[in-house]
This record gives C-alpha cells, sequence and structure tokens, in this order.
C-alpha cells in the first residue's frame, strides 16, 4: 500500500475517531438529561446547516456541516424573564437585551405541561450529574482505549536483543564519518558485537532487562568487564571497557530532560555504544489507571499553561522558532500525526495501529480536563454557575432568609461570548500553526 494512502488512512481513522468521541460526549449529557425527565429537543453533530436528522419522540437527532463540535437543546436552560416572560426593553444595554433574549429563547417550546422538565428547575447535584455528563464520557473512553493500547496492544519494551552497533564514539551534538580517520570504535564495535546479539550476562551476572544492563554499563566506565551474547544459536564471550561518555538525561516523559533555563542535560557515565530491539508487551490491568492518570496530568498541564502556550505558538507561527513538540495542536496537526504515524511502513503495523489508539486516548483525556475549564460556554462554566446556585441558597438557608432560586447564568453571556471568541481565534492559529509550521514529533 503507498504511504499516500496509508497517510490518508490514518487521517480517516482519527476523524472517525474524533467524530464519535464527540458523539458519545453528547450522549453523556442527553443520558442524565432523559433521566432526570427534562425535555430534549435536539441531538446535534457539528454546528452550520444540517445535513441530515431524524425525529424520535421528543428529540430530533442529527448532523450538521461544520464538524467542530455537538450540542444537546434541553428546554429552560435559563430561568425565565422575571416581567410576564417577555422580552423587556432594550435600555438597559446590550449585554442586558442578549441575556433577556436567550432567556425568551430558552422558554420558546416551553409549554404549561413542561413546568416541571425544564433545565434550570432541576437540583443543584442533577445540574451538575448533566453539564458532567460529557467529560465524564471521555474520561471513560480516554480510559477504555488505554486499556485497549497496554493489554491489547501493549507497550513498546526495550529487549536484551540488541538493535545496533554504533561505530565511532561520537560526542554530544557532533558527527564523524565512520569511514574516517577520526573515528574512534566505540567499546562495543571494539569488542565484535553484532546486531541481533542478545545480551545474557554482563560481568558476570545474568542480564534479564535492558534497563539492568544500561545501569551496568553507566556504572563501569573505565573498567574492563566480560559480555556474553547468544549469536545463532551459540553463546559469544568477550570483554569490553565502557569508556565515560556525556549521554542525555532522559525524563520521565522519555524526552531529554532540560534545566530552568532550557538548555538540554547530560550526564557522564559508561557508554558501549549498542542499541536494544523492542517489542510490544502486553501489560496488566493494573497498569491502565496510572497511565490514564499520567495523561490526565499532562493534559492538565497544557491546559492549565494554555495562554503561555498559545502566545508560543504564535511566535513560532510567524518566525522562525520551532513548534513545541509538547504544546497545543488543532484538529489540523491531530489529523497529519495520525497519517504520518500510519505512513511509517518501517514501523510494524500493530505499534501503527497501537500509536493511533493512543492518540485518541490522549485526545479524549484533552476533551475531557479542556472542558472541566470553570468557564461558559463550556461544561465547566455550568458546573460553576451550579455550585455557585448551591451555595447562595445554603448561605439563604443559613441565615433565614427566603430562597434566591436558580441562579441566572444567562447573566453570564457577555463572558460566555468574550471565551467563545478567543476559543475561535485560538483555533483559527493553532490551524494556520499547524499547517505553517508543523509540529515535528518525528525528526
Amino acid at each position: 500500500m503507498s504511504p499516500v494512502l496509508l497517510f490518508i488512512l490514518g487521517v480517516v481513522f482519527v476523524a472517525i475517531g474524533i467524530a464519535v468521541s464527540i458523539a458519545l460526549h453528547e450522549v453523556g449529557h442527553l443520558v442524565p438529561a432523559k433521566l432526570f425527565k427534562v425535555r430534549v429537543t435536539k441531538y446535534m453533530i457539528g454546528f452550520g446547516p444540517t445535513l441530515w436528522s431524524k425525529r424520535k419522540g421528543e428529540t430530533e437527532y442529527g448532523v450538521k456541516a461544520i464538524p467542530l463540535g455537538g450540542y444537546v437543546s434541553m428546554i429552560g436552560m435559563y430561568p425565565p424573564n422575571k416581567d410576564d416572560g417577555t422580552v423587556r426593553p432594550s435600555s438597559t444595554g446590550m449585554f442586558q437585551t442578549l441575556a433577556t433574549e436567550a432567556r425568551s429563547m430558552a422558554h420558546e417550546e416551553v409549554g404549561p405541561e413542561d413546568a416541571n422538565r425544564v433545565f434550570y428547575r432541576l437540583p443543584v447535584w442533577k445540574k451538575i450529574i448533566v453539564m458532567l455528563g460529557g467529560p465524564a464520557m471521555n474520561l471513560l473512553i480516554g480510559v477504555v482505549l488505554t486499556a485497549v493500547l497496554l493489554m491489547g496492544f501493549g507497550m513498546a519494551t526495550a529487549t536484551t536483543t540488541i538493535a545496533d552497533v554504533s561505530k565511532c564514539q561520537v560526542a554530544a551534538g557532533e558527527t564523524v564519518d565512520p569511514d574516517s580517520p577520526d573515528c574512534r570504535l566505540t567499546p562495543a564495535a571494539a569488542a565484535g558485537l553484532l546486531p541481533n546479539d542478545v545480551v545474557t550476562s554482563f560481568d558476570g551476572k545474568a542480564v534479564t532487562g535492558w534497563d539492568e544492563l544500561t545501569e551496568w554499563i553507566r556504572a563501569s566506565a573505565g573498567r574492563e568487564v566480560s559480555i556474553t551474547v547468544e549469536r545463532d544459536g551459540a553463546p559469544v564471550t568477550t570483554t569490553v571497557t565502557p569508556v565515560l561518555s556525556a549521554r542525555p538525561v532522559v525524563g520521565v516523559d522519555g524526552r531529554q530532560a532540560k534545566d530552568d533555563a532550557g538548555t538540554l542535560l547530560y550526564q557522564d557515565v559508561g557508554f558501549l555504544g549498542i542499541g536494544a530491539q523492542t517489542e510490544l508487551v502486553p501489560q496488566p490491568a493494573s497498569s491502565v489507571l496510572p497511565m490514564a492518570g499520567e495523561n490526565i496530568k499532562q493534559v492538565a498541564g497544557v491546559v492549565f499553561n494554555l495562554p503561555a502556550r498559545v502566545v508560543g505558538v504564535a511566535q513560532a507561527a510567524f518566525s522562525e522558532e520551532e513548534r513545541d513538540p509538547n504544546g497545543p495542536i488543532s484538529v489540523v496537526g491531530v489529523g497529519r500525526v495520525a497519517g504520518e504515524v500510519a505512513a511509517m511502513e518501517e514501523v510494524p503495523l500493530q505499534s501503527r495501529i497501537g500509536a493511533l489508539v493512543g492518540l485518541l486516548a490522549g485526545l479524549n483525556f484533552a476533551l475531557a480536563v479542556f472542558n472541566l475549564i470553570p468557564l461558559l460556554p463550556l461544561d465547566g462554566g455550568h458546573v460553576a454557575g451550579a455550585l455557585y446556585e448551591g451555595a447562595r441558597r445554603r448561605v439563604a438557608k443559613l441565615f433565614g432568609k427566603p430562597d434566591p432560586g436558580a441562579f441566572d447564568i444567562a447573566r453570564l453571556l457577555p463572558v460566555t461570548y468574550v471565551v467563545a471568541t478567543l476559543l475561535m481565534g485560538m483555533s483559527l492559529l493553532l490551524i494556520y500553526a499547524d499547517i505553517v509550521k508543523p509540529v515535528n514529533l518525528f525528526g
């Protein structure tokens, strides 16, 4: 299969995955709303003109032209206008008028029989469940996909089989022609070690794992030690003397660590000049939640620092700076990464599919965390409004005052419009950056 076709298949795979994730996110809102007897008028995937819809019961289900999200319409999202249900005069100001109109629109389909089926009449805890249903669904999808990745496909794990043997000793950041007089043989090359050799013992100790072997090599700089490998089914023993060399310090994310000033970190350790072959090793169920938690932690870090990271993306997009590989990307960038992964013919198919599954898991964790930001129009904004409503009702009861009723979240519409505008601007910036200065994840 051609690389171009593989690229397209990767993009399609992730596009379908994103669409399904969005659809299930909205199901997370739809199901509890219906369980709590709120009348749901629409369940839509996408925005803009409707491409297809079908009414079932009291709800219209459909797909719209712009696949950048979805929504569930529930009657009575805002309390009604305090007058007689009509729109107040517009002399109170533009934003007040918008809020009044929003309240009126929220009650356009409310009839006398719906008095107890409007969203704003729900108890606070039910409102929170409805609004958390979407992010909770994305978290669940992320955990399930993580389980599929770890337990089904497995994690790439270094084996004790040698994948490659470096010929020359090279200082960090330098290159040496293997055929030039400047090439000093690495200890592994000098000892005659070969790719596909399986290391069985080092310095008289049985080797059971690559990480263990690496630690022994690093601690043996300048000391001659014995090493035994299995080659073509027969043991071969020789001696090696690891050299002291500056090697990258690798962080928990698998990337080279940096100091506070952003300088790449190195440490002087024993170096042999061999690399390990990897294979996918299925992981136990107990590894799923810790891995999911680590992914959520990384996503939360990106979201927490989102303004600064978006500024960094803008600087890179309009300059010669490189993009931060750990920074935010748009759906365009996600599609490009998926296509590049799928087109890597040198990587086993199982590994490529696993990488795409992991990408979808990360996207769902990102959707969950991002939607929990306590700002409208995000789900977290509605949760914050419900919590405020519960708090002021409790305070009123504590001081013997009348119940203040449902919190009129329509008052926060000015904030909603500002946030929505910023989110749209951020999305356009990320899409532009992913086109002109894409993130380089694969060198």
